[in-house]
């Protein structure tokens, strides 16, 4: 989906916006990608299913449930919304047996409290649990190294259609780094051509980087290739600038994704010869 222009996308990086829009959305929406399309490609950076995994700005996408499905046990959905925290608890409160790690993860640091960091769960006691929202530019419930991996499908896009946009997504890429495990990935799927997105991950924090694309529009019996397999790296310079004529063509319809790995050994080295791989 691509966001417009205008006032409401001004709103996107505010959280009476997301309860506003929630409260008048009843079906799941999933921005971008669903998680069938994205799954070789999580799959291939994320291989172990006992990873742990944050999904930032959830929303009412089934994305965490498509992942539950496939096999993942650690799934962290949070979102700025109270609204469809709510929402999504009553809507899989039924469900707990197949999805509790759905609800079990946004209440995570909740559990920490009453456990003392000793996650034993009865299903029992969710329905006694308060909601669990975050806003993903201070996570400070979240431990340093948490997370083996982060996704974020239009999150940082939202941020970004907002006011003081630049100073409120290098807060939410230095929160999601902090809380990425040495080696973890983010995986951030965005409309955001190289020219616009690369600088900004670069001076935010120290990540290798790898760049994948997917068309915007999948038909799933189409029989065409696609403009570049989804699990094969684009390559690309350091400012990215040749990505699109080069390799994919002029305005490719394509939704870029950015592979992130956090690596601690680039503080001791050039911060931006080493970045972009």
């Amino acid at each position: 989906m691509t966001m417009g222009l205008g006032s409401t996308t001004q709103a996107y990086g505010e959280s009476w916006y997301w309860d506003n829009r929630y409260s008048h959305e009843s079906g799941p929406f999933d921005w971008y990608q669903k998680y069938p399309a994205l799954a070789p490609l999580i799959n291939l950076y994320v291989p172990h299913r006992h990873q742990r995994i944050l999904v930032v700005g959830c929303g009412n996408s089934a994305f965490g449930e498509g992942m539950v499905d496939d096999g993942y046990e650690d799934v962290v959905n949070i979102d700025i919304s109270t609204v469809v925290i709510e929402a999504m608890q009553r809507k899989y409160s039924d469900h707990l047996p197949q999805l509790k790690c759905i609800l079990h993860y946004i209440n995570a640091t909740l559990l920490a409290r009453y456990f003392n960091d000793c996650y034993m769960i009865n299903t029992k006691l969710f329905a006694m649990l308060p909601d669990f929202k975050m806003d993903v530019r201070q996570m400070d419930d979240f431990q340093t190294g948490s997370f083996d991996a982060v996704i974020d499908k239009g999150t940082l896009d939202s941020i970004l259609c907002g006011s003081n946009s630049r100073q409120n997504a290098t807060q939410m890429l230095v929160e999601v780094w902090r809380v990425l495990k040495d080696k973890g990935v983010y995986i951030l799927v965005t409309y955001g051509a190289p020219i616009y997105r690369l600088s900004l991950l670069r001076d935010s924090s120290l990540w290798r980087i790898k760049l994948h694309v997917i068309e915007k529009l999948v038909i799933e019996e189409k029989s065409e290739r696609p403009l570049w397999e989804l699990t094969n790296p684009v390559p690309m310079e350091n400012e990215g600038s040749s990505v699109e004529a080069a390799v994919l063509g002029k305005n490719p319809d394509v939704h870029y994704i950015y592979v992130c790995t956090k690596d601690e050994s680039l503080k001791a080295g050039p911060k931006l010869e080493a970045a972009v791989h």
